[in-house]
């Protein structure tokens, strides 16, 4: 049977297997570990023994959430890619109102971005509706998180700085960005932004984009 141990801040009990096995995917899921583990890095990483990971992983495997390698490396399975894929829908369904304010208001194209397998991914663009020209900006877009504002945003917000992030014809010749990071929502990295062909009015387009991302992540946590 699991250990329980006291919940802290939520007035209850949780799973330390749980939270230990939790753990192991999460290490797993970051972009620095997206080669694999060994058992023996997950365990210094979550500061137990090798044969609680070893049960760790098995029963993760049995399950289809990690995969073993043949060089002995941890790596995360197909089925966090089906749950990513239902996931996806309901961030798209919430972020929907957040970023056709945004972009009316600014009368650029407005996205949603988010980490997926190492890579940018754009699960939500809506288009302003009132002007005559507009970047067309395909959902399901993907690129390097170090090119693009909306990349560079989430990475910023690894290091601790959530401030907006500007980019000028980096992935596409004459195309302007601004981005900011959701903070503060567990288990999402993610970036709210803006692309246009023209430049864009940094002093006055940044804050807003920095506030269409604090509202989107309010209403994530």
């Amino acid at each position: 049977m699991a250990e329980l141990r006291a919940a802290k801040g939520m007035g209850g009990e949780t799973s330390q297997t749980l939270d230990r096995g939790l753990g192991v995917l999460q290490l797993l899921g970051s972009r620095e570990n997206a080669g694999g583990m060994t058992i023996t890095e997950i365990a210094s990483a979550l500061g137990v023994g090798r044969p609680v990971v070893y049960r760790l992983v098995a029963t993760l495997e049995s399950r289809d959430f990690v995969t073993r390698r043949e060089d002995g490396r941890i790596r995360l399975g197909l089925a966090i890619t089906r749950l990513s894929s239902s996931v996806l829908p309901l961030l798209r369904e919430a972020a929907m109102p957040t970023l056709r304010t945004l972009a009316d208001s600014v009368g650029a194209t407005a996205h949603l971005t988010v980490v997926e397998g190492g890579e940018a991914l754009a699960i939500a663009v809506v288009e302003p509706s009132w002007t005559d020209f507009h970047v067309a900006y395909r959902v399901g877009s993907r690129h390097r998180l170090e090119s693009g504002a909306a990349g560079r945003a989430i990475l910023g917000a690894r290091a601790g700085d959530p401030a907006y992030v500007v980019s000028d014809g980096e992935l596409q010749a004459g195309a302007h960005g601004v981005a900011a990071p959701l903070v503060g929502v567990a288990g999402l990295e993610a970036s709210v932004g803006v692309v246009a062909m023209v430049p864009l009015d940094v002093a006055a387009v940044g804050p807003q984009v920095q506030a269409a991302a604090s509202t989107l992540a309010a209403a994530l946590r």
